[in-house]
């Protein structure tokens, strides 16, 4: 279970004192080898030595590679107001004696924080499941739910151990989004209307508000009206309308054929995109 949490100079995990293992950080690339030289030694005992010394480093253990991290199978993390939202996180890589555990900080915007940990499912990936909310828990205020100054770009630290005890420290492997969820309405009228005639195409736009745990219109907007004819499964951009102060949508189009009208918001940086249900309207003769 992951957590939104302090720093992690403050923590411990499964009995292992991560604050030490991330004084670590990153291993120096390479191992050193070093061997004493008797003075006076005959030449081939040197040369044997330094064979032995050769193929030591030839074949001493590497340290433990990140090749990447993947975010909820590379999409936005997008959270309302009154659900959790569950998501993995897959850190990637390689060592000769196989991945064991990793943990995973995730770091946001205004100091957002959220950290886990999990024992490898395979040699080379480590999968670890993060839970965002930014509602308050039942019957009491959460001080460690999301607030909407933690909307934006994020990145990925991973700490991974091999099975042979070694231990690579990788910052900023990956990134992701964590957006606001929005939602959108549509109302077209009237209904029937007369082949040729106006209709009046109206809806709202709202984003979670992380502050207030409640749904807010999102002014501003540059939101597509789209229509999708009868019989048909493609819908089609008909214009651009911005959203007002408070969020509404209002615009007048034609009616030319029966069909479906809707709202379609493609999103910003911080907030998720959606899209309204299509409003059937009867064009009649």
């Amino acid at each position: 279970m992951s957590r939104f949490a302090a720093p992690p100079d403050d923590r411990q995990s499964d009995g292992r004192d991560i604050a030490a293992a991330r004084s670590l950080r990153r291993k120096p690339v390479g191992r050193a080898t070093s061997r004493g030289v008797v003075v006076g030694a005959v030449a081939v005992l040197l040369a044997g030595a330094g064979a032995s010394a050769d193929a030591t480093s030839r074949t001493a253990p590497s340290d433990p590679v990140v090749s990447g991290a993947t975010v909820n199978s590379g999409h936005d993390v997008i959270v309302g107001i009154t659900h959790n939202v569950v998501f993995p996180v897959t850190v990637t890589g390689s060592d000769d004696s196989g991945l064991s555990f990793v943990d995973v900080d995730l770091k946001g915007p205004h100091g957002g924080f959220y950290t886990t940990d999990a024992f490898c499912e395979s040699a080379t990936a480590c999968t670890s499941v993060f839970t965002a909310n930014a509602h308050p828990a039942p019957g009491s205020d959460d001080p460690v739910d999301l607030a909407n100054a933690n909307a934006g770009a994020w990145s990925v630290d991973a700490l991974v151990d091999a099975n042979d005890g070694d231990s690579v420290f990788a910052p900023g492997v990956g990134s992701f989004r964590l957006k606001r969820a929005a939602r959108l309405t549509v109302n077209a009228s009237p209904e029937p209307v007369a082949k040729g005639s106006h209709i009046t195409v109206t809806g709202k736009l709202v984003r979670a508000n992380w502050d207030t745990y409640r749904y807010a219109g999102y002014a501003g907007q540059a939101v597509k009206l789209q229509f999708r004819p009868k019989g048909s499964s493609t819908y089609t951009t008909v214009a651009t309308v911005n959203t007002s102060n408070t969020g509404t949508l209002r615009t007048r189009v034609k009616a030319v054929k029966d069909g479906y009208w809707r709202w379609n918001f493609t999103g910003t940086t911080t907030t998720g995109p959606a899209k309204a249900t299509g409003d059937y309207v009867d064009v009649r003769p």
